[in-house]
């Protein structure tokens, strides 16, 4: 059954314990993540001047806003202030800096129903990051960059967490998204058709939904069953996600059950230590890896999308 836990008075251990179990914290916002938004905030606004980042769709194309956020979302994910923020976000939340690995943060955005939903802004189906070579030790931080409503939020299904799905994750493997479909995302504006993974069954729709405020964060598994909410309410949905893994958890293969993930490759490549931006050990990388890796097809995604 799910828990959700607000601003729990626990250990990070503790804490990790709870969400490889299937639970959901909620925390408040802090001075880092207030600053991270704001930084979100003050690009979203430069680039789409003078219009609202949240009504572009009122006074923009589709095409026209794809192209602002091909160049706005990797200039977010590689600004300098981002590296700074999170571990200052973990150290808020009382999580070992030397033993917390992130990858770069990403801008989502979420618009109008008809509007923008592939490509550079993908509407989400249903699905676990674990189909999509996350390992199962990964926990996802995700707030809202302005304040949301239950139509424009993400839905979780936590009846799955712990009850497998059937689906199709056998088809994706992760160097060859690097390799093949990452880089092209913005020129899907009308339909994306890049093969993912998603439910092959009909699903129970009840969805739960969380609306913490701007700079307030839902943490959860990589392995919970989420989505994009169809956007019925007008206004532009931008949040930042990024996502974790704890060294000690990631040697021990310590995480959430896999229950039906069967992808290939793994993203484990992509985290960078807080206390220094180091990659994680090769011999834990090499815990998770496969024989689908290729010196040609294995990119570290930071460095990859910088020299783009």
């Amino acid at each position: 059954m799910l828990a959700v836990h607000f601003d729990p008075a626990a250990t990070d251990e503790d804490r990790r314990s709870k969400l490889y179990d299937g639970d959901i914290v909620i925390l408040s916002p802090t001075p880092g993540s207030k600053a991270l938004i704001e930084l979100a905030r003050e690009m979203l606004e430069e680039a789409f001047k003078p219009h609202d980042p949240r009504y572009v769709d009122q006074h923009m194309t589709a095409e026209e806003v794809a192209a602002i956020l091909a160049v706005l979302k990797p200039k977010f994910i590689h600004h300098p202030e981002c590296k700074k923020l999170i571990p200052q976000i973990m150290e808020e939340h009382d999580v070992d800096v030397d033993k917390l690995y992130f990858d770069v943060p990403r801008l989502r955005s979420a618009y109008p129903e008809g509007f923008l939903s592939s490509g550079i802004a993908y509407a989400f189906h249903p699905h676990r990051d674990t189909w999509y070579s996350a390992p199962n030790c990964q926990l996802n931080w995700w707030m809202p960059v302005y304040p949301i409503q239950a139509e424009n939020s993400m839905g979780f299904y936590p009846r799955y967490f712990d009850e497998p799905v059937e689906n199709n994750s056998e088809i994706y493997n992760y160097y060859e998204w690097n390799t093949k479909n990452r880089a092209s995302a913005a020129k899907y504006v009308k339909k994306d058709t890049r093969e993912q993974p998603k439910p092959q069954q009909d699903l129970d729709p009840t969805t739960v939904r969380f609306l913490p405020p701007p700079g307030g964060i839902i943490l959860f598994s990589g392995a919970q069953l989420h989505e994009t909410v169809p956007n019925l309410t007008g206004v532009a949905r931008y949040s930042i996600d990024f996502r974790t893994v704890h060294l000690d958890d990631a040697s021990r293969h310590r995480g959430a059950p896999n229950v039906d993930a069967r992808c290939t490759g793994t993203t484990m490549r992509d985290y960078l230590r807080a206390s220094d931006l180091t990659h994680l050990p090769e011999e834990v990388i090499a815990l998770y890896d496969d024989d689908t890796a290729d010196a040609e097809k294995v990119l570290y995604f930071g460095e990859r999308l910088a020299k783009v």
